[in-house]
């Protein structure tokens, strides 16, 4: 049987991201008629559970193949784990596999419902979903039984503990980011989870590290803080930004006074930060960047990311599709675009762009 995914399937897919489907969240609930209610699924130990059954009657490949592939197992610190159900996280083609048992998800709920009525719309991202609707009756007397019963041929049930239905002015995380309408107008910023295990995890660096050199420190963070901020650029992220940037802060002022417990506050902010337009406390270390030529490495200051709402993908398009092969190459040369403006623009990279230190 042939399978073609979803069009608001955005996981494991080329060209698709969580910002696209973050995106499609966005056109589906942000208008004043749009759908009020939200599904939220969860399946219980998706990858664990997938039929072999399900997927060698189905799957559009060589079925020895994938048969080998299903029962192959895996080596988990030297022993062998049988695969006599589900497919391994991790595995090469999990992902592939995952995407082809969810296939179809979508026109299953879209059948089942009035789409003008009942203002369904599902986006899937791997095995986590939400679907729409204008009601929580059709959401939970109409939906839910298609789900489970699509689920159930594939050897898959939902999770009850993390599946829930909920209206959007209460709100739902979804990817990372908290979903919700504050007096019907539709927001999305980081989720607070999400904010607090980033913050645990930059205090986790800086407390490893306590005799570790500034400019090895600031190596160690920009990536982290740089991947976050670009993950979330593209939310109502600038409150949040702000929020975590005197977090940073305060994490590495502590830092720095437990290095030196016998010098003046000014004098321990003099060595470790230093002014940079009218901000006045740039975390910051002095770098050789060719013998003459020496310069600083700042830390990336994350409330200074500029917000920008990303552009959605088309959902018919696939990379697959001769149609589209100048849409997805004039969406490339616009990355290409917008990575280069912003490697340009960081303060932490390139180096030699860096200003010299004033050694007086």
């Amino acid at each position: 049987m042939p399978t073609r995914h979803d069009k608001n399937a955005y996981g494991f897919r080329p060209y698709r991201s969580c910002a696209d489907a973050l995106e499609q969240c966005f056109l589906a609930l942000a208008k004043r008629n749009s759908a009020q209610w939200v599904l939220e699924g969860d399946i219980k130990a998706c990858f664990d559970k997938i039929s072999h059954q399900w997927l060698l009657d189905n799957a559009p490949m060589d079925k020895e193949i994938l048969k080998k592939w299903l029962l192959a197992g895996y080596i988990d610190k030297g022993k062998l784990h049988p695969t006599n159900r589900g497919t391994p996280q991790g595995g090469i083609i999990s992902p592939t596999l995952l995407n082809i048992t969810l296939s179809g998800l979508e026109q299953a709920v879209k059948a089942a419902t009035s789409k003008r009525n009942d203002k369904v719309n599902v986006i899937i991202y791997a095995d986590d979903f939400i679907i729409t609707g204008a009601n929580k009756e059709v959401l939970e007397n109409v939906v839910t039984p298609t789900v489970e019963a699509f689920l159930e041929l594939r050897g898959l049930s939902l999770s009850q503990e993390k599946t829930k239905i909920s209206h959007i002015s209460e709100g739902f995380d979804f990817l990372g980011v908290n979903v919700r309408k504050y007096k019907g107008k539709f927001i999305k910023k980081p989720a607070k989870d999400n904010v607090n295990k980033f913050l645990e995890n930059i205090r986790e660096v800086v407390k490893t590290h306590p005799t570790a050199k500034t400019d090895n420190l600031i190596y160690l963070l920009n990536p982290k803080i740089q991947g976050w901020a670009n993950y979330h650029r593209t939310q109502n992220s600038k409150r949040t930004f702000g929020y975590v940037s005197y977090h940073i802060f305060k994490v590495l002022w502590q830092w720095a006074r437990r290095r030196h417990p016998k010098k003046s506050a000014q004098w321990v902010k003099n060595k470790y930060f230093r002014t940079k337009g009218y901000r006045q406390w740039t975390f910051t270390a002095g770098i050789q960047i060719t013998r003459k030529k020496t310069g600083y490495l700042d830390l990336v200051e994350i409330s200074k990311v500029p917000i920008k709402r990303h552009i959605k993908i088309k959902a018919e398009a696939t990379p697959y599709d001769p149609t589209y092969k100048a849409y997805f190459e004039k969406r490339r040369e616009r990355r290409k675009l917008k990575i280069l403006h912003r490697v340009c623009k960081d303060s932490w990279s390139p180096w030699w762009e860096l200003p010299d230190i004033d050694e007086s």
